[in-house]
């Protein structure tokens, strides 16, 4: 399998040279192991948006989209293998949809000049662009979902945390561990109690850590999980009936699957996103008459209007917008992998570009450039309506702490820029 991999990279990387005749966009996917259920309509949503570009408008600028998908099983070393193995067909972006993998890829492709978007996840000081120069997150991270969390308890608590318990349940790995020093953080500002509770690999035991909760009692609990690890969350959290409305999960633990097995005990259940939820969008009319009516859905089309399907949607729109800002700043059809870095970091998403694709309000405004490949923040607060089987916004767009996260972005990505003898430069 590598072997056979290896050599098609490079007869593929031979044959590439210069730009070629089509805009490559690999997908590392996974539609199998642990976190299929996650994976599956992220998946479904990339593949599909770009199919709806193929088959409505003859591609980006006329330039057709050719899509790669590499199983990955949410497995680091599968995912650098998928990487190893497509690079060389012209690939254009990469969307790990992983940590673990993206934070494996930051020097690979970075020396390989090609972009990753770890759009929501990975690490968090890539933000910084000036030392992460082919790395972007926007448009939010794991940082700012933690601050928008504790902004959102603030506004519940009349401005005030003083003396509150918050407990934080995360997924034992890179990712999970992300937002422990940012809690610590705004702990000390707003003079709350922070206690970590980690969840092993799945995820499928959690009996100690919710009676924990039960005996500990935390005001609320914020929860950054994944795959099955969330709805064994939600169902331990009913178990001990822990009120669902004091309970927050990061936008990776806010999909129908979390939440739809435990059913009306669900309801009242919070969960962070950086887009827009629901299929109320005109371009989900476009999405069922070119691409499900056609027969060329990736998918069953039984995820559309999902949380993770719009997610994966989001992530194809966004890298179509700055493969056309691309085209735009280099004059050029055809782009290679360095052409679309700059059109990623000149990339500016307004409210007028979204209506203009069908997607009304779906997803904060933001601009990208050399200093922040983050965006701006923004993060909303969704809540699950079990009766209804559908989530729902129920705050406006809420900006992160920007005077608390930008000194540890700023931090975090010089010692990175040091270790690895990176001269920061815009």
């Amino acid at each position: 399998m590598k072997l056979k991999m290896t050599t098609l990279a490079l007869g593929a990387a031979l044959a590439a040279g210069p730009a070629m005749a089509e805009l490559v966009f690999p997908s590392l996917s996974y539609r199998t192991g642990p976190y299929a259920a996650n994976g599956i309509p992220f998946a479904d949503g990339y593949a599909d948006y770009f199919t709806l570009l193929n088959e409505r408008d003859g591609g980006i600028g006329g330039e057709p989209i050719r899509m790669i998908e590499c199983e990955t099983g949410y497995n680091t070393e599968k995912g650098v293998e998928c990487y190893e193995s497509t690079k060389g067909e012209g690939a254009l972006v990469y969307q790990p949809l992983s940590t673990g993998i993206t934070y494996q890829l930051i020097p690979k492709a970075t020396a390989d000049g090609i972009p990753v978007h770890s759009m929501g996840y990975g690490r968090t000081s890539a933000k910084d662009g000036s030392v992460f120069s082919n790395i972007f997150n926007y448009p939010a991270n794991y940082w700012d979902g933690a601050s928008v969390a504790i902004k959102h308890l603030l506004d519940l608590n009349g401005g005030s945390l003083e003396g509150k318990k918050i407990a934080l349940v995360y997924h034992n790995s890179a990712y999970g561990k992300e937002p422990i020093r940012t809690l610590e953080e705004l702990g000390k500002k707003h003079g709350f109690e922070l206690s970590l509770l980690p969840v092993d690999h799945p995820g499928q035991e959690q009996k100690s850590q919710w009676l924990q909760i039960r005996r500990e009692k935390p005001d609320n609990v914020i929860m950054y999980g994944w795959g099955v690890m969330n709805q064994v969350a939600v169902q331990e959290a009913a178990n001990i009936r822990y009120p669902m409305d004091q309970f927050i999960g990061i936008w990776w633990s806010g999909s129908e699957n979390d939440v739809r097995p435990a059913g009306e005990k669900a309801n009242g259940y919070k969960a962070l996103t950086f887009h827009n939820v629901g299929d109320d969008f005109p371009v989900f009319d476009d999405i069922q008459k070119f691409v499900v009516d056609a027969g060329k859905a990736a998918g069953a089309g039984d995820q559309i209007g999902t949380a993770l399907y719009n997610r994966g949607l989001y992530a194809a729109m966004l890298a179509a917008e700055a493969a056309k800002t691309a085209q735009g700043i280099h004059d050029t059809k055809a782009l290679t992998p360095a052409q679309m870095r700059d059109g990623m970091e000149a990339l500016e998403i307004t409210e007028a570009k979204m209506a203009d694709l069908g997607l009304p309000n779906f997803g904060p405004e933001f601009t990208v450039s050399c200093e922040n490949h983050g965006g701006n923040g923004y993060g909303a607060v969704a809540q699950w309506d079990a009766a209804a089987d559908s989530w729902s916004l129920i705050t406006d767009y809420i900006q992160s702490d920007q005077d608390v996260l930008a000194p540890l972005v700023t931090e975090d990505a010089q010692a990175f820029a040091a270790e690895s003898g990176i001269e920061p430069s815009c």
